[in-house]
């Protein structure tokens, strides 16, 4: 197994003999308007992909969508994914996405398998009181295969029970969360802070942590840099990767 850190929650994982595209998000630096209602109002994405999406595209057997928020799945790369890839997303999903074209749309509730890969939906909270619900619902997946470490990409939740008790019932090898500490004007962050960062950390001291999901959206106020300062005073740095954009860590 290795992880690709595109940009963002976009990633390429190599996993099982497969390599799966999750959550595509293909704009170019500037070309969506901001969140509204956020500290800061700079136009989103705030970089440029670090490669071109030709690159992105190449190899990818299977696309992985854990939302349809415009961070996770624009405009841009509904135009440009190949609509004959699979697909896996949850339930509330499939319709949209089947209505954008694509023709092999699996809507996962439980879990799934697929060339010999078993996809497992889990649960999250995409931030807490009427915030949290107006979010809508959100998932991750746990990918299990023989021979394989247990990858679990935990989508855009914060620090809960049902995170905890994915982790307990899988005990993942891997973990990838998305941090950024995202957050409206009022109202709790909607997105993972280090402080979250660090509970999963304790809730899986065998686990490698991977953190995506910085610097490249208005309303994500966690840099990199200052989770970085934070691992190291908590003596975390060398269990939990902050990689940069393009960075591909292997064999977590």
């Amino acid at each position: 197994m290795h992880i690709q850190l595109v940009r963002h929650a976009t990633l390429k994982v190599a996993y099982g003999g497969r390599t799966f595209l999750i959550d595509p998000m293909f704009s170019d630096a500037g070309e969506l308007p901001a969140v509204p209602n956020t500290p800061n109002q700079r136009a989103n994405p705030l970089v440029d992909l670090p490669f071109s999406v030709e690159e992105v595209l190449a190899g990818v057997d299977a696309i992985v969508i854990t939302h349809t928020h415009r961070d996770h799945l624009d405009e841009k790369a509904m135009s440009l994914l190949p609509r004959n890839l699979p697909v896996f997303c949850q339930q509330p999903d499939e319709e949209m996405l089947l209505q954008q074209g694509f023709s092999q749309v699996t809507a996962i509730k439980d879990e799934h398998d697929w060339q010999g890969i078993r996809l497992n939906r889990t649960a999250g909270q995409h931030g807490t009181g009427e915030i949290g619900k107006a979010m809508g619902p959100v998932s991750g997946f746990v990918l299990q295969a023989p021979g394989e470490p247990t990858l679990y990409m935990a989508g855009d939740t914060i620090w809960c029970d049902e995170v905890g008790q994915t982790i307990q019932r899988f005990s993942p090898d891997a973990i990838v969360v998305f941090a950024g500490a995202a957050r409206f004007l009022a109202g709790d962050p909607i997105t993972m802070t280090k402080e979250d960062i660090a509970s999963v950390a304790a809730a899986a001291p065998d686990s490698h942590v991977l953190v995506a999901h910085m610097e490249t959206w208005n309303h994500c106020l966690l840099s990199r840099s200052e989770l970085r300062e934070f691992l190291g005073e908590h003596k975390l740095q060398k269990r939990v990767l902050v990689p940069n954009d393009g960075e591909i860590v292997a064999h977590l």
